[in-house]
């Protein structure tokens, strides 16, 4: 089988780092936690900001010259291979078209002779038989299970992931067998969490057929479930063993899942790749008429940017922390308004509004990045700002048991300097913080 591997070149806007100094004269406003601490008790936290790649260990994500996708005509069947470098956790990431008719490339990453396919009551009538065909196809001694489960993100709890310890026990599944996640996030992200958890750690494979899960959800081996009281609490760092990405599942895709995953490619662009945030203004429409080699080289690129950082630190003790742009805010949103109301993409898209217009706020991005990301959101069809339901009681409740708060601190990721920058810092005017909450809510 042929296969195409390209080699990474950062963006001009990578090749200074951006610092977050102290603030002087802070002005706290509250005596809240979290969101105003008074001058003398404000613990001093280092900030993070995007290095260039002189400042990093050696990757091994591969990525392209950004380039103009019509020039070069993806080809059926022949994937591109992008390399996460995690050491004895290494896995590639193919991406093309036509790739779920390549047996070859499934059956090589299938450990044991059970397979366990997770998927939804939305995704097992159109791909279910297919995956079936290429593990077994050839393979007569592989026997393959499979569990359906609801369509939603209300679905992501324990109640619905104790189906997938159910089938797997009923069918006397071994510690050499494999689970294979075949949908988007939400059973991605279930499915690796089980396979982390089963018997202690199986195998498992990633088949992600949303824009979500192709360019951010099913690479990094980050999976769990949500809680009550907040978004993916519950979960495991745990590496698939390889993740195939068919561009053609995307054909199937209903236009408002279409949307949501492309908040996330947005993201990328913003926090460390400028020149893929441009070629994005420019073939936004494109993306949206689901153009197949737009797609797939807006698939690329997002996976060689998380692949990259996901090297570097797979298990979000510092950079990695950056990939959550908005998100914060945009868990904040999903958690209040009930999981499955808004898509994480939609939520992500407001929430990264909210990000941006904070970071002007505090003086670290002039206007022109303001409206661009406004502008840019509204081409794919994104809401940018969040529901009128959602006060700022309801923010601070939910952002309050965030993840990435640490000694009851909310730090957050933030853009800082020239567009691709961004810093995650607990280091900021907590005025600011209060001011882009009160602007985009009700009190």
């Amino acid at each position: 089988m042929a296969s195409t591997s390209t080699n990474l070149s950062l963006s001009p806007s990578l090749k200074q780092p951006i610092h977050l100094s102290s603030l002087q004269n802070p002005n706290f406003l509250h005596p809240h936690s979290l969101f105003s601490h008074p001058t003398n008790h404000f613990p001093k936290i280092s900030s993070l900001s995007t290095q260039p790649s002189s400042l990093r260990s050696p990757i091994c994500a591969s990525s392209s010259q950004l380039m103009d996708p019509f020039s070069a005509k993806t080809q059926p069947g022949i994937p591109t291979t992008v390399n996460v470098d995690l050491g004895d956790r290494s896995y590639p990431i193919y991406i093309g078209s036509g790739l779920l008719n390549k047996p070859e490339l499934l059956q090589r990453h299938v450990h044991g002779k059970k397979v366990l396919i997770v998927t939804n009551t939305t995704v097992a009538p159109l791909y279910l038989d297919k995956v079936v065909e290429a593990l077994t196809n050839g393979n007569p001694n592989v026997s393959v299970e499979s569990v359906i489960l609801p369509d939603g993100e209300q679905y992501k709890d324990m109640d619905t992931l104790m189906k997938v310890f159910d089938k797997a026990i009923e069918s006397r599944l071994d510690r050499r067998c494999t689970f294979v996640a075949l949908g988007g996030g939400v059973i991605g992200d279930m499915c690796g969490f089980a396979a982390a958890a089963f018997l202690r750690g199986v195998n498992f494979i990633q088949i992600p057929t949303t824009v979500m899960a192709q360019v951010d959800s099913s690479v990094g081996g980050k999976t769990g479930i949500n809680h009550p009281l907040g978004k993916n609490l519950i979960g495991a760092f745990y590496q698939p063993q390889c993740v195939l990405i068919d561009t053609d599942t995307l054909n199937t895709l209903p236009e408002r899942e279409l949307a949501s995953g492309f908040a996330e490619v947005i993201k990328y662009g913003l926090i460390r790749d400028a020149e893929f945030f441009e070629w994005q203004e420019k073939n936004m429409q494109a993306l949206m008429a689901r153009d197949p080699n737009a797609l797939a080289y807006a698939i690329k690129r997002s996976c060689e940017n998380k692949a990259e950082v996901v090297s570097l630190d797979e298990r979000e003790g510092g950079i990695r922390a950056t990939l959550n742009l908005g998100h914060t805010f945009g868990h904040a949103i999903e958690t209040s308004v009930g999981y499955g109301k808004w898509l994480h993409g939609e939520a992500v898209a407001a929430g990264t509004v909210m990000a941006v217009d904070m970071s002007y706020r505090l003086g670290w991005i002039d206007d022109s990045i303001v409206k661009r990301v406004n502008d840019i959101l509204k081409q794919a069809k994104l809401p940018i700002v969040p529901p009128e339901t959602v006060t700022v009681d309801m923010f601070k409740s939910v952002m309050a048991v965030d993840k990435k708060v640490a000694d009851g601190l909310l730090r957050l990721i933030l853009l800082k300097g020239s567009l691709g920058s961004c810093v995650f810092t607990g280091d900021y005017d907590r005025k600011a913080l209060d001011d882009t909450l009160n602007a985009f809510c009700k009190s």
